[in-house]
């Protein structure tokens, strides 16, 4: 049945539930506003889950191996624990493995050039002949950081750190200290900040050990294997974990991503979130329901004539809930739109890029159809007190 059929059947009988619902049309906008707020509110707590979660392991994203190293101390790339730098020579010498590399990462005392208050931000290193991070800014800025106290500046770090971006793609040179030592910024890379970070920037290996000593270039904070083509993934990191000390612990890419959700998964910013979403859900409900009852009540005498007429309760339920699907749908598309618009404010504001991806959309509206399902179930039982002898 093509849609302009559909259509036009529904033109001309429209579905009991849209003609129960679409006979006080300003009730019907204010329940569909309603049920868009409380969409707008499920979909912004999502999106600060996601900024969260994504402002921790974008980093993770965008590097390039097949297998990781971090100690098995470690909850968090965030916190202090590192390994010995030999043990990533050991892993060199596995079959399978191609090389292996090191990431260095912790946090300085940046300068505001132009405030000259400091602030802190995660400092990220690596070789620069052997790069770790597949970003193409990072890629083009190689040589930059192979100079002397060179680094490399994150573009969406919080504005606090300075007006960094925009002087440079004026031609102005920037320099300024890192925990003391005077650096200049040779380039600028796109990653984004998060709650606990205001910015990163990035470093060559040797320009790390000159900001934090000769002890430091022999503690990794993560090791990046990368194998042999054609090699097995799954039987190589067995042989790896094997072959080194039980204080390492051996990742695929995937499972160190999730390694750092799921440490954020149990902080409290997250559980606040979920609570959100809870309560957006919860709101719905009540917004639903009291519309459903109302047009339940409004129309008792038609559901009891319809049952003298033959109609079950299970007949009736169907209507309410076509009612509640209606609901959901029709409040689901301005939500919907709305969030998206949220979305950009946030992400201008706390500098981490948004987007509603696919999977969130799809979630928010299960959600919203199963609070007006259960609105709508709630909202059944005054429907089954209708008696036909009220209609007499």
């Amino acid at each position: 049945m093509s849609l302009k059929t559909l259509l036009t059947k529904f033109t001309k009988e429209p579905p009991l539930g849209w003609a129960q619902l679409s006979h006080k049309k300003v009730r019907l906008l204010v329940a569909l506003i309603a049920i868009a707020f409380a969409d707008i509110m499920i979909f912004t707590m999502l999106g600060f889950k996601m900024a969260f979660y994504d402002g921790f392991s974008n980093l993770h994203k965008q590097l390039r191996g097949d297998l990781f190293l971090v100690s098995n101390r470690a909850e968090s790339l965030l916190d202090s624990q590192t390994f010995s730098r030999r043990h990533l020579h050991q892993a060199s010498a596995i079959n399978g493995v191609a090389s292996a590399n090191p990431l260095y990462f912790s946090f300085g005392d940046w300068v505001n050039p132009w405030e000259n208050k400091i602030y802190s931000v995660a400092v990220i290193a690596f070789d620069p002949a052997r790069p770790v991070i597949d970003l193409p800014e990072v890629n083009q800025g190689l040589e930059q950081i192979k100079l002397p106290n060179t680094v490399l500046f994150d573009s969406l770090s919080q504005s606090k750190l300075g007006s960094v971006p925009e002087s440079l793609n004026q031609g102005k040179t920037i320099t300024t200290e890192i925990s003391g030592r005077r650096i200049k910024v040779g380039g600028i890379f796109t990653l984004g900040s998060s709650i606990f970070i205001d910015g990163h920037i990035i470093t060559s290996d040797w320009n790390y050990l000159r900001l934090f000593g000769s002890d430091s270039i022999d503690n990794l904070k993560v090791g990046v294997l990368t194998l042999q083509p054609g090699a097995d993934l799954a039987t190589v990191k067995r042989n790896v974990q094997t072959y080194l000390p039980n204080d390492i612990e051996v990742m695929t890419h995937q499972e160190f991503i999730k390694f750092e959700e799921d440490y954020w998964a149990e902080h409290p910013g997250g559980i606040i979130f979920d609570f959100g979403v809870v309560m957006g859900f919860a709101t719905g409900v009540v917004i639903v329901y009291e519309v459903l009852h109302s047009d339940v009540n409004d129309h008792l005498a038609e559901y009891a004539t319809l049952k003298a007429m033959g109609y079950s309760d299970r007949n009736l339920l169907g209507v309410v809930f076509q009612e509640a699907i209606i609901l959901a749908v029709l409040g689901f598309i301005p939500g919907f739109i709305g969030s998206i618009g949220i979305y950009a404010l946030l992400g201008s504001l706390i500098r981490i890029p948004i987007a509603i991806r696919p999977d969130v959309a799809l979630r928010v509206f299960s959600l919203t159809v199963s609070m007006c399902i259960a609105a709508g179930a709630i909202a059944m039982r005054k429907l089954q007190s209708a008696d036909p002898a009220d209609v007499f």
